[in-house]
């Protein structure tokens, strides 16, 4: 019997050795399952945490690429703006020249007339306006402008006398080469080229031809009616008969040596009869 004991006792332990052999087993099993489950669990976390950033990314790409984009449009509109700024400049300074070319001339308002003219229901008044226009240096020109409004009037004379200006030869660019007379209707002037220091000795209309046609030494006079349209005429008639020794030259087909010689020699003779 007791060894009958001793065969069962041994097949107890053996067989509780072999269940705490499986038990061992399976608690191995299950921390391996648990521990492969961590480490799916953490790859997804990692793997979702990735996506997050990557999702954080691109959003903030995205607004630096918004930002870039308004950079370059804000740019675009500063470049567009200067253009537009250099263009009206380049306007404004085409403008200024187109008055710099226009303010170059001499105006001079040598007299102004309010007229009427008799209707049927009373008198209707205008303005009429005489101007002289010169560039200073040999060009001149008059015109005369009518209008209900005296700046309308003179902006139609000075237009006139724009249009209709004449180029007079002048000595040393100073005074005339000889001496003129002109004529129109009462209206009659005489002009006397002068030495340099003697100034502009004329009339009032007569002077402001005179200023506006860059001459500084001339003695005139005038012989007849004073009114300024019949002086200002007769004055321009002198002037276009007006002439250089070049001209003459041309003319004759001498040099113009020549002729200034025979100036000389004639004022030479004038001052020999003369004493």
């Amino acid at each position: 019997m007791n060894d009958d004991e001793l065969k069962k006792n041994e097949d107890n332990v053996s067989s509780k050795s072999k269940e705490g052999e499986v038990s061992s087993k399976s608690i191995v099993d299950n921390k391996s399952d648990i521990n492969s489950e961590k480490k799916l669990a953490n790859d997804e976390n990692e793997s979702k945490e990735g996506k997050n950033e990557s999702s954080s990314v691109n959003p903030i790409k995205k607004e630096d690429s918004s930002k870039t984009q308004e950079k370059k449009h804000n740019q675009n509109e500063k470049v567009s703006k200067n253009n537009k700024v250099n263009n009206k400049q380049s306007k404004n300074n085409s403008g200024n020249k187109n008055y710099s070319e226009e303010s170059e001339f001499i105006e001079k308002l040598v007299s102004i007339n309010r007229v009427a003219k008799v209707v049927k229901g009373g008198r209707r008044f205008s303005f009429a306006a005489l101007v002289v226009v010169g560039d200073g240096n040999g060009m001149v020109g008059h015109g005369k402008g009518k209008a209900k409004e005296v700046p309308e009037a003179i902006k139609k004379a000075t237009d006139e006398a724009k249009a209709k200006m004449i180029r007079v030869p002048l000595r040393q660019a100073r005074t005339l080469h000889h001496d003129i007379t002109g004529r129109y209707d009462a209206g009659k002037v005489k002009l006397r080229s002068a030495p340099s220091g003697t100034g502009v000795i004329a009339g009032g209309p007569m002077r402001s031809v005179f200023e506006a046609l860059g001459i500084k030494d001339i003695v005139a006079k005038s012989i007849g009616s004073s009114n300024p349209h019949n002086m200002i005429r007769a004055t321009f008639d002198a002037l276009s008969s007006a002439s250089s020794p070049k001209l003459i030259s041309t003319r004759r087909g001498l040099k113009v040596n020549e002729i200034t010689k025979r100036r000389k020699g004639a004022t030479v003779n004038q001052e020999n009869t003369d004493a």
